[in-house]
């Protein structure tokens, strides 16, 4: 696969587009020419490039995961230029040529790259039509814009034409007027996704399939414990292996290049080496002992009203539990794949990084390298949800490409993904209530043990086993979000228990901190409904702030969605093996945007504790849609990718390492456990477009748990659900 890469400064010079706009499709040319400093990311040249043929490309910081964004941001070009959607295109996540928006991650996609590029079109076509108004000798009231070309009484001019007859350089202004609602033909409409019909016939091109010339194969060779170091490595081993290049060691990395995929991968299994011992990882059994042992690096409180403590000590009934969810690794389907190529001292490498202007930073570092010497390019991979392996893969490339001196291309094999990617880490909370004599909540109290930092930078695998720099810039807000409540509790206190270590290098994993802080809260919350023997819907909506007009439309709307029947849970004794229950949940996302509400229909078996989701039930709210059908299927995915953490997916390991290396040991869900998925969405076109990427799955695990609890009174408060856990949590009730 090739493509033709341009240099923007030329192209700039060259045609007087916005900024570069590349000749031909495909994936990049590693020859091809180091372009220069990208344009800043203030300005309109740094999102958008009209070629002499009136053709957009749209140069995005974020990426498409496999969500569908791609599409979007088309739609938004296309929109607020007025040009058909078949001439626009998107360059995403090239550091040399796309505006450093920080990692995809967070639902931010649309919510701040997609309403960037809207501001910059927007700049655009204002800027445009004030030069065609002149050109044409009318005023601007009087041009129109008709597939890319103003048109006037007086004449037509296309935008390849005003963008040709000088440079067009200027600033974004985020107070440019786009479209009102009422004038829009393409956002909020539902336009297939334009990389499906690739994707289906298998025309599509992923970083597994991209070939460099000169090209050799490497694979990491992990120690067989995370923490034990390469004491001696034969290299006389894997000598007799055809199209063997070399044995690469550094500190604890050790890895090989060959000449064909295969040889890499014989010479991976087949070289010995003397690892030293080691056995820290905590005892799994014991994991919540060791958390809460755990030394706190900080103490945050994320919400405080009121005097919850002194509250409780009067309320007529007194509550607590504690919840759990276990740790995660990302899942992908496809193993981490990286290309990297060292020329002219310059570094470039090919991933399916969701960061790569942050990678690029990495791999500097790592390798003492200017930032500005590296470019890291962005290619579709396998679904990361997270920091997976990405990044590492393509540390594990430079470091072997810069041994060799040659293009190295790594794919990890399985063992290696569920082995070594970051994990979501073990999350804790316990909670207290108190309730007056009505059943109201007058009190409430939670505590979450979780890392000091599960975002920002997580150290790259290569850096750390090979003792090159490495950068551990962690973020110190992300998974505290949803500890706090969106009801209007009279009294209550949050607290986030920042730990200085845990078992695992800790990274994000879809709705991260989220998820886990709404199981807990919105579980716990069933718990105080059943004490009160109120409808968990009606105890919700009484608890929600007037002003909350969006939170209880969507609560309202869920109930009619799923039909549901008034009454408190658990629901009376039922006769028969399986029984079936249904529980709700609500979501603010983070507080401050999309408001979700689910109710899970599940059946459970009371003999095996064998848990069935059969039916779930989904009201999403994102403000404006720029594509509903991306939305609903993004709120879809989000549930049957949650069902299967919630049910099955936990990460086993002994003191030594991972252990559940393949997918025979770390169960995923399965099609025909997939259920049936009923989604509303509430558009609300006047208003600024939020994230659909992650909120969704926030509610999932705790609607399951109180549908659990509704069918047979037992509460399930440990993620995932396993019979073994339903059955032990049956004894205790």
């Amino acid at each position: 696969m090739n493509a033709i890469n341009m240099n923007r400064r030329s192209w700039l010079k060259a045609s007087g587009a916005l900024v570069v706009g590349f000749a031909a499709g495909g994936l990049p040319n590693p020859a091809a020419a180091w372009t220069e400093k990208p344009v800043a990311g203030d300005q309109v040249a740094a999102f958008l490039a009209i070629d002499q043929e009136g053709k957009v490309t749209v140069y995005i910081g974020k990426v498409d995961l496999g969500t569908g964004v791609r599409t979007g941001f088309m739609q938004i070009a296309a929109e607020e230029l007025d040009v058909p959607l078949s001439r626009v295109r998107v360059i995403e996540g090239d550091t040399a040529l796309t505006p450093d928006q920080g990692a995809t991650y967070g639902s931010l996609s649309i919510q701040v790259g997609g309403v960037a590029l809207r501001a910059a079109a927007a700049t655009a076509r204002r800027e445009l039509l004030s030069r065609a108004a002149d050109r044409l000798g009318v005023p601007v009231a009087g041009v129109g814009v008709e597939d890319g070309v103003v048109v006037a009484p007086t004449g037509r001019v296309s935008y390849a034409e005003l963008v040709r007859a000088g440079g067009l350089e200027l600033k974004v202004d985020p107070a440019a007027p786009i479209k009102p609602p009422n004038a829009r033909r393409i956002v909020g409409r539902e336009i297939p996704r334009v990389d499906i019909p690739d994707k289906v016939f298998g025309h599509a091109g992923y970083v597994h399939d991209l070939k460099v010339e000169g090209m050799l194969h490497g694979r990491p060779v992990r120690p067989p414990r995370m923490g034990a170091v390469a004491e001696a490595v034969d290299e006389a081993s894997v000598a007799h292996i055809p199209g063997i290049v070399r044995v690469v060691h550094q500190g604890a990395f050790v890895g090989v290049v060959a000449e064909n995929e295969w040889s890499a991968i014989k010479a991976a299994r087949d070289l010995k080496v003397r690892w030293s011992a080691w056995a820290g990882l905590p005892d799994q059994t014991k994991i919540w002992e060791h958390v809460r042992a755990s030394q706190v690096a900080q103490v945050q409180v994320t919400q405080e009203r009121g005097d919850p403590a002194a509250t409780m000590t009067g309320a007529a009934r007194r509550m607590s539990a504690s919840y759990d969810f276990a740790i995660h690794t990302h899942g992908s389907m496809g193993p981490s794949c990286a290309v990297a190529e060292f020329k002219d001292g310059r570094l470039t490498t090919w991933s399916a990084s969701q960061a790569t202007h942050n990678l690029r930073k990495q791999l500097a570092m790592m390798l003492a390298m200017p930032v500005e010497q590296v470019r890291c390019i962005y290619l579709e991979g396998a679904g990361c949800y997270g920091r997976n392996g990405h990044e590492d893969a393509a540390a594990d490339a430079a470091l072997l490409a810069k041994a060799v001196g040659r293009p190295v291309r790594v794919q990890w094999m399985r063992a290696d993904e569920h082995g070594w990617d970051p994990k979501g880490p073990p999350h804790l909370v316990d909670l207290r209530a108190g309730l007056d004599a009505a059943g109201n909540i007058v009190g409430w109290e939670s505590e979450a043990f979780i890392p000091k930092g599960a975002g920002g930078n997580v150290d790259l695998t290569a850096a750390e086993l090979s003792g090159l720099p490495r950068e551990s810039l962690q973020s110190p807000g992300n998974i505290v979000h949803n500890l706090a409540l969106p009801y209007a509790l009279p009294a209550v206190k949050t607290t986030c228990h920042r730990l200085e270590t845990t078992p695992f290098r800790p990274s994000w994993i879809r709705t991260p901190g989220r998820m886990q802080n709404t199981f807990a809260n919105e579980s716990f919350l069933d718990e105080c409904a059943a004490e009160a023997k109120v409808d968990p819907i009606d105890y919700r909506l009484r608890m929600l702030p007037p002003e909350e007009t969006r939170g209880r439309e969507v609560l309202e709307r869920v109930a009619r969605l799923a039909n549901w029947q008034k009454r408190p849970s658990p629901q009376r004794e039922l006769a028969g093996e399986w029984v079936t229950g249904r529980g709700v949940t609500y979501c603010k996302y983070e507080l401050v945007r999309t408001y979700i509400a689910g109710v899970a229909e599940v059946s459970v078996n009371r003999g095996t504790g064998e848990i069935r989701v059969t039916r779930f039930f989904c009201t999403h709210d994102c403000g404006q849609m720029i594509n509903p059908g991306g939305v609903r299927t993004q709120v879809e995915g989000n549930i049957i990718h949650t069902l299967s953490r919630t049910l099955f997916e936990e990460l086993t390991y002994d003191r030594g390492a991972v252990t559940s290396l393949d997918w025979g040991s770390y169960r995923v869900i399965a099609f025909p456990e997939v259920p049936q998925i009923t989604v509303e969405l509430i558009d609300r076109p006047a208003e600024a477009p939020w994230g659909a990427g992650e909120p969704a799955a926030a509610i999932v695990p705790s609607a399951v748990s109180n549908a659990v609890f509704d069918a047979t009174g037992v509460r399930m408060r440990s993620v995932p659900f396993l019979p073994a856990k339903f059955k032990a949590a049956a004894q205790s009730t």
